[in-house]
């Protein structure tokens, strides 16, 4: 269930609309409900009240409801073009993967409701002022107008308050912070800290059905309560291959499925239903998602460091901060078991395998773009060679070895292809030494000294 709402906030998040629609509904239904609440307690709202209300006639109300309804939309429009300048600062100078960061801040979400539900609302009420002029006995909402005043001044600091947050969002220690933080939601949801009694993996067989992809785009969610259902009715076990994040082609197999018992084979009626239950439980979308994608936060923040030490660029600073929250993630990800999901039914049967990243992709991902772009900067190196010592001081179990030695070894082959001064490769070369120290480190994890 958290996994779903998950999927269902992500694909809310990402878009600007639905708040501000909202909000634009209420602000039609409010300005048609208070002006017909002034009608009637108009005369009988009590003195110590009115004298806060507004006082004008009909031309003073039409006057203050076209000034705030004309000035917020100008207002809106500033707005949006503030973030469209955010979004593309961010595509270029950090990375086109960071824009789902911005697109699904809260915090700009509701200022543009803020915004375009007092302009809308200004412009329901405008509608209901009368004068006598009109053939009709004049009628000002005095309750309504002073609503319109009050939005109008929520709304002047609403935007104070959206251009102090956007110098902050802009800041790439901010953006950094953000990625950092969904990603670590995902570990969490994706590798529990304890996980139920873990069911041994069910091997494919050779009389397993591959099941191709029915349309292409990147898969960015699964629900194992579809496939557990259809597994058990067709007494099979489903293995979806890849990874949430992986990029699937219509017509390539991407599933696996085959029956539980000494069947030889699945029928045509069982193998459809499985069919029909892995295409329904597998999401797909034009862009990767943090719902259940926890290699994608690795992704944004290996393209900033990327981005950082391009030459047209050249940020290293940057890329070394990267280097130190992907080092977070990583020390966070060692104690977590980190193989495929296994699901069972209600009967304690495996009847779903969920393929997942494992520790030595992601640290792949983390390090592969800095090592082959950065390392001509020696504090790159350094800050690499002290990301693999960290992950090693982390890994007490020592499940991860050979993952960070294979990581260790590309390191030196690629610090010796580089122009470095006698001094700077002695330095590297002795800090990939602590590097060894730590992997080979026997010493309980309570009695180690910190560095």
């Amino acid at each position: 269930m958290r996994g779903r709402f998950r999927v269902i906030r992500e694909a809310f998040r990402s878009l600007l609309w639905p708040i501000p629609a909202v909000a634009v509904a209420l602000a039609v239904v409010l300005g048609f409900w208070l002006p017909s609440l002034d009608s009637v307690y108009d005369e009988n709202v009590p003195t110590v009240f009115r004298a806060y209300l507004f006082g004008g006639g009909p031309d003073a109300a039409r006057a203050v409801l076209q000034a705030v309804s004309g000035s917020l939309i100008t207002v809106t429009s500033l707005t949006f073009s503030l973030t469209v300048v955010t979004l593309q600062l961010a595509s270029s100078q950090f990375s086109p993967r960071l824009l789902r960061t911005f697109t699904s801040d809260s915090f700009v979400h509701w200022t543009l409701a803020l915004f375009l539900g007092t302009f809308a609302y200004s412009l329901t009420v405008l509608r209901t002022v009368r004068t006598a002029a009109d053939q009709q006995s004049e009628f000002v909402p005095d309750i309504a107008v002073t609503m319109a005043f009050v939005f109008a001044i929520a709304s002047v600091v609403g935007l104070v308050l959206f251009l102090a947050h956007l110098t902050r969002e802009i800041r790439v220690e901010t953006m950094m912070r953000k990625v950092q933080g969904e990603t670590l939601e995902t570990i969490n949801v994706v590798y529990p800290e304890d996980p139920a009694g873990r069911l041994p993996e069910p091997r494919a067989p050779s009389n397993a059905v591959s099941i191709e992809a029915a349309s292409s785009g990147f898969l960015t969610s699964v629900d194992p309560k579809i496939l557990v259902g259809a597994a058990k009715q067709s007494r099979a076990v489903i293995r979806i291959d890849v990874d949430p994040g992986s990029s699937l082609i219509a017509g390539v197999p991407f599933a696996t499925v085959w029956p539980d018992d000494a069947r030889d084979h699945l029928n045509e009626e069982e193998t459809e239903t499985l069919t029909a239950a892995v295409h329904s439980a597998a999401g797909t979308g034009f862009e990767r998602t943090a719902a259940q994608d926890p290699a994608f936060g690795f992704r944004q923040l290996a393209d900033v460091a990327a981005r950082a030490l391009s030459p047209g660029i050249n940020d290293p600073t940057t890329a070394v901060h990267v280097l130190a929250h992907l080092s977070s993630l990583l020390c966070f990800l060692v104690e977590r078991d980190m193989r495929d999901r296994v699901v069972a039914d209600d009967d304690g049967k495996a009847r779903v395998v969920l393929a997942l990243p494992g520790f030595a992709s992601l640290l792949e991902l983390s390090l592969a773009q800095a090592r082959r772009y950065g390392l001509q900067d020696p504090e790159v190196g350094e800050r690499i060679i002290t990301l693999l010592q960290e992950v090693a001081w982390r890994d007490n179990g020592g499940r991860h070895r050979e993952a960070l030695a294979m990581q260790l070894s590309e390191l030196r082959a690629t610090i010796d292809a580089q122009e470095y001064t006698d001094a700077e490769r002695d330095r590297l070369l002795t800090r990939c030494q602590d590097v060894e120290a730590a992997l080979a480190s026997s010493i309980p994890p309570h009695r180690r000294a910190r560095r």
